[in-house]
């Protein structure tokens, strides 16, 4: 359950919680036509609060909305410091923060006519999205029955919020199953990523993920290849099968929500030892070090704020 803040940005104003509400015929509500972000803060080694890659997140935000044909009625600087008040007003030295835009109530039907855009922001504390003993001993993983979006279907590249029924189908099946999570594969069968996270694999010291053609640009994504390529290792966007996945030393999901979280089966197989590997710890914990403020070199994708 989301753990209750006191306020939520609602179209320019702090209101009560309660009280962020919209009517039933709120077209994006009917028709899946708007566009969110999920973006963390974290308390960081010098006692301050940064949230990670605000700009990064906010302009992907505003792209999504563009390929949705979305105007967001505010600028990209007002959404950026609403999102840093919305976190301050709410006392959170971290947490999880929802921007989301969607088409408000007014003309039914496909078209949404003149109906007005409207734009939330809501901040909660939120811990480790796949539980914290996954970040240490990694999770199941089943490929699902349902493929991932062909990219002149559904717009890939875009966080639109009708994109996801395609990941709640995949997800239900996966944990009806028995797992923690689904693995999607695109329309010609090769590996995309999971329900809301990207994948890497790891083979003889290669870090490889999938290239950006089915898959949403992740903003955490980007970041592992940026701390791995700075390590020294190999980062090579390459699609890949589902049986190279089977046989790779490791494996790992990665997002905003899920952090770095590694895969220790897939389909009943075993991936490399079954357990998080020497690549995945090594990344985790640079990734976490590089979100705490406590490596000089990322600290540019970090905007801090004290309560």
């Amino acid at each position: 359950m989301v753990q209750k803040a006191e306020k939520i940005w609602f179209d320019g104003e702090l209101v009560n919680w309660d009280d962020a509400q919209v009517h039933v015929l709120t077209h994006t509500l009917h028709y899946g036509a708007g566009v969110f972000e999920g973006i963390r803060a974290y308390a960081t080694v010098d006692g301050k609060s940064a949230v990670f890659r605000l700009r990064e997140h906010v302009v992907r935000l505003f792209d999504s909305a563009k390929i949705l044909g979305i105007t967001i009625p505010f600028t990209i600087e007002q959404i950026h410091d609403a999102i840093i008040e919305t976190l301050k007003v709410n006392g959170l030295k971290e947490g999880y923060i929802r921007p989301l835009v969607f088409i408000g109530d007014g003309a039914m039907g496909v078209h949404p006519g003149a109906n007005p855009i409207r734009v939330c922001i809501a901040t909660w504390p939120w811990g480790a999205y796949l539980g914290e003993e996954a970040l240490e001993k990694g999770i199941r993983v089943k490929t699902s029955s349902f493929n991932r979006h062909h990219v002149n279907s559904m717009m890939t590249k875009s966080k639109a919020c009708g994109n996801y029924v395609n990941s709640i189908l995949a997800k239900v099946e996966a944990v009806k199953d028995g797992y923690d999570e689904a693995l999607m594969l695109d329309t010609q069968g090769y590996v995309s990523e999971a329900t809301g996270e990207n994948i890497f694999i790891v083979k003889n010291g290669v870090i490889k993920t999938t290239p950006l053609t089915s898959v949403l640009p992740g903003i955490t994504r980007a970041s592992l290849m940026k701390v791995a390529t700075d390590l020294g290792y190999e980062v090579v966007e390459q699609l890949f099968t589902r049986d190279e996945l089977y046989v790779a030393d490791e494996a790992f999901f990665c997002g905003t929500a899920a952090e770095v979280t590694p895969i220790c089966e897939v389909d009943n197989r075993t991936i490399g030892e079954g357990k998080r590997g020497e690549v995945g710890t090594l990344l985790q914990k640079e990734y976490f070090n590089a979100v705490k403020g406590g490596n000089a070199k990322y600290t540019d994708w970090l905007d801090y704020y004290e309560i």
